[in-house]
């Protein structure tokens, strides 16, 4: 994390999620991409991420919901026996998932009409930017709190971003 480092070498086996679930009463139909998205983030992360709870050992299972515009992270026991519920503020996200969106959509888009693989890069290079953007912010935000290396503050990214889809 931010002051306490953040390579994966410093974490411990225990130090991890081994579930990640997705508030699914407040999400609705996805399209196909999205919906692949959120299965990619969440497998990569079971088989690969970082998580530290400071105050509390692992290994964990994450619960992710938006409740009245605040991100809810519920970390539990590998029991599931609640150990923290952090509320966080969704402003400081909305115009990095607001752009992303958008740049999500004009890279599918390409995709699907055609473009060249240069357009194609061009437009993934901006989304993985904001992808970075977001993961930073996210790592901020729980800075003092959850240690999370940057490939899992990407992945726990993508899936905010789908807890932000409305209908």
């Amino acid at each position: 994390m931010m002051g306490l480092g953040g390579d994966p070498g410093t974490f411990r086996p225990d130090e991890r999620l081994v579930d990640v679930r997705l508030d699914e009463t407040t999400l609705v139909r996805r399209k196909p991409e999205v919906e692949h998205e959120r299965a990619v983030a969440i497998f990569d992360l079971i088989e690969e991420n970082c998580f530290r709870l400071k105050g509390a050992r692992g290994p964990y299972v994450l619960h992710l919901s938006l409740e009245d515009d605040r991100l809810v992270l519920d970390v539990r026991a590998e029991n599931d026996d609640p150990l923290h519920r952090f509320m966080f503020s969704t402003k400081p996200f909305r115009r990095i998932v607001k752009d992303y969106f958008m740049v999500c959509e004009s890279y599918y888009g390409a995709i699907r009409s055609g473009a060249s693989p240069s357009r194609i890069e061009s437009i993934d290079m901006g989304r993985r930017g904001l992808h970075n953007e977001g993961s930073a912010l996210l790592r901020e935000r729980l800075d003092g709190k959850i240690e999370i290396d940057h490939d899992t503050a990407r992945r726990l990214f993508t899936l905010i971003c789908v807890l932000h889809i409305k209908a």
